[in-house]
């Protein structure tokens, strides 16, 4: 029998350096209130309203032979197959806070009319990319 039980986005988790230095870098730059920070530095939790973001090593020894090891992109012009957007009423100001707390800048933001939306991107101190949008308008809003 089928469930009509839809799931949740519960993490999204980064693979990262260093996990105290993004969890305060993160907080810092894109102003979300750290949930949790474990004693051992290996596992960092930010509140972000209904899917938490969590950052972990790069590496594990518990997941690496299961599922691989994380790869990163091998320069500034790759990036994964996937994108994380931040979503802000005021996407310069945002930018702004983000690039005076050690974001590296990568288009100041700009008006998409295809799709409505104002977009700017950023580097973290792991260099992902981090998109910043505003809500996306519909059509009938312009």
């Amino acid at each position: 029998m089928a469930s009509n039980v839809k799931p949740v986005l519960g993490y999204a988790i980064f693979y990262v350096k260093d996990v105290a230095k993004s969890v305060d870098f993160y907080a810092k730059a894109f102003g979300y209130n750290v949930r949790r920070l474990d004693e051992s530095h290996r596992w960092g939790e930010l509140e972000s309203g209904q899917t938490t973001i969590a950052f972990t090593p790069k590496h594990q020894l518990e997941t690496d032979e299961l599922t691989g090891e994380v790869q990163v992109p091998k320069s500034d012009v790759h990036r994964p197959p996937m994108e994380l957007c931040f979503i802000y009423s005021d996407v310069d100001a945002a930018f702004k806070r983000a690039v005076e707390n050690g974001a590296v800048a990568v288009r100041e933001p700009e008006d998409k009319k295809d799709w409505g939306q104002r977009v700017g991107y950023v580097r973290d101190i792991d260099g992902m990319l981090v998109r910043m949008g505003s809500y996306v308008k519909s059509p009938k809003e312009d």
